[in-house]
Order: C-alpha cells, then sequence, then structure tokens
C-alpha cells in the first residue's frame, strides 16, 4: 500500500536530519513542500533526485487531488515543510485529513520542532503547555486569543516573526501583567541561536533589534489560590495609579493573579471609593 510521510527537516542544523527521512526522502516518487527552491537544495546536499510540487498554504487544497492521485498509482509521497515538523503551523493539515478519509497509509518520520525544542529549553513547566502557534495579526481574534493566553494556567507557546516580536510582547505584557515569566527563544539550532529568560518586562527591555524567527514561551497565570488579598489589592493600586479605570483594572488583575473578575472588580471600587488619607 502507498504511504504519505510526514518527514521532519532540520530547523537550521542539517546534522539534525534523521538517517530515515534521507532514506525515505530518497525512496518516494513526490515530494510535497512550501518552497521548491528552498526544498530543492536540502535534496541537492543529500544527492537526492525527487520530483517536487509545491504545498503551500495558497495551493494546499487544490494539491489534494494530486497527492491522492499519486497514492492510488501506487507512489509514495513526502510532506515536508520548509523547517521543522509539516503541518505544525505549516500546510498539511488538511492535505493529512483528506488522505486519512481515503484509507492510505499514512506515517511520519519524527525529528526537528521549534514548539519542542523551546519548551524545553526556556525554563517554565513543560508537563503541560499549549501551542498557539502565529497570533492573529490585529482585531478582536488578536486580542480574544491575547487574553485566553492571560488566563491560561499552562506554559503557552507563540511563534513570531521579527518585525511584530515587540508588538506582541508589548501585547502579552500588558493582558498578563509584565511580572510574567518568560522566555524567548530565537535561531534556534542555527549559529545565532539564542534564548533569554525573566520576566515579560525583563524580556522586552533586553530585546534589542530583532532578527531571525522567534518562539515565545509563557508561563501560566499564578494559581488563584496563591494571589492573597494583599497581592491583589496592591496590583489594583498599580493599575489605578496608571490611569485605569476600574473595569480595566479588575480585568488586568483578573488575567494576572488568576483571580475571579467580580473579586477583581468588587476590590478595586472599594479601593477607588476608599477615603484618602
Amino acid at each position: 500500500m502507498s504511504r504519505l510521510v510526514l518527514v521532519a527537516t532540520p530547523l537550521g542544523n542539517l546534522g539534525d536530519l534523521a538517517p530515515r527521512a534521507i532514506e525515505e526522502l530518497r525512496a518516494v516518487g513526490l515530494v510535497c513542500c512550501e518552497d521548491t527552491r528552498r526544498t530543492g537544495l536540502l535534496l541537492n546536499n543529500l544527492g537526492i533526485d525527487a520530483t517536487l510540487m509545491r504545498l503551500d498554504e495558497h495551493t494546499e487544497v487544490a494539491s489534494i487531488r494530486r497527492v491522492i492521485d499519486a497514492l492510488d498509482e501506487g507512489r509514495d509521497v513526502a510532506l515536508v515543510s520548509d523547517a521543522g515538523t509539516p503541518a505544525i503551523s505549516d500546510p498539511g493539515e488538511r492535505l493529512v485529513a483528506a488522505v486519512a478519509e481515503t484509507g492510505h497509509a499514512i506515517t511520519a518520520v519524527p525529528g526537528p520542532s521549534a514548539v519542542v525544542m523551546a519548551v524545553t529549553l526556556s525554563g517554565l513547566p513543560t508537563s503541560r503547555f499549549v501551542f498557539e502557534g502565529f497570533l492573529p495579526r490585529s482585531g478582536r481574534e488578536r486580542d480574544a486569543r491575547v487574553a485566553d493566553i492571560a488566563r491560561e494556567s499552562r506554559t503557552s507557546v507563540v511563534y513570531e516573526a521579527p518585525h511584530r516580536i515587540a508588538r506582541t510582547l508589548d501585547d502579552l505584557a500588558k493582558a498578563c501583567g509584565h511580572d510574567r515569566r518568560g522566555a524567548i527563544c530565537r535561531e534556534l539550532t542555527k549559529v545565532h541561536e539564542e534564548v533569554r529568560r525573566g520576566s515579560l518586562r525583563e524580556l522586552i527591555d533586553g530585546l534589542g533589534e530583532p532578527r531571525g524567527e522567534y518562539v515565545i514561551v509563557l508561563g501560566g497565570v499564578a494559581d488563584s489560590a496563591a494571589a492573597t488579598e494583599t497581592d491583589i489589592d496592591e496590583a489594583l493600586r498599580d493599575e489605578l495609579a496608571a490611569g485605569s479605570s476600574v473595569r480595566d483594572a479588575a480585568d488586568a488583575v483578573s488575567s494576572r493573579l488568576g483571580v475571579s473578575r467580580k473579586v477583581a472588580y468588587d476590590r478595586a471600587l472599594a479601593l477607588r471609593n476608599a477615603p484618602r488619607d
């Protein structure tokens, strides 16, 4: 039976390509990839002469029929992304679903994955984490996703491009609080690999000139039981002193400390109305 083989490719260091990945790429009849030039260079370095087919976010749906036809003809097909594990924040999800419906075999050669590497390097809890991929660039959907991350008790992972990293860190700090712990991983496995850990405030202050691809790893919201009344009041006073309304202060502290919004709102209202010395 012919197979669709998902092959993980290096993030940057060619030495990370698994021997079995090379064997599969050499054996298949067709390689689907985001960028035929980039994958062509990789295969050329390996001495592999393969038929390439572009499969990116713009062509994935149109390419599905061609892949299934190739499988029906008895040809094995490989799917790769430009870097890392295919179908993870990259094209391939819809292809895998469509091939699964046909009954053709699907397998994978595991290997490099930026999300897994970043979590393990972050120094943050790894037992439970959520992957958010790239956040929406603007609008209500972006605001909603950032708010979800602010309330998330598990470690969160976000991909970001260099020209948007500063804005995303700023948005996360506003929603989660500048003291939320995190890590920024840049250029993983490459010559200029860098991992910085600290509070969001420290990560923003030390960002410098953005270069390369980034992975943001963010610690989960503090356990609500750990937030004392004093903690809540101090955080609310900071928000109110900075000019936030009672509603906005309550929203920010609720997300930051993991307490209910009603508790935060009631305390903010009491603090605003408290007589001044």
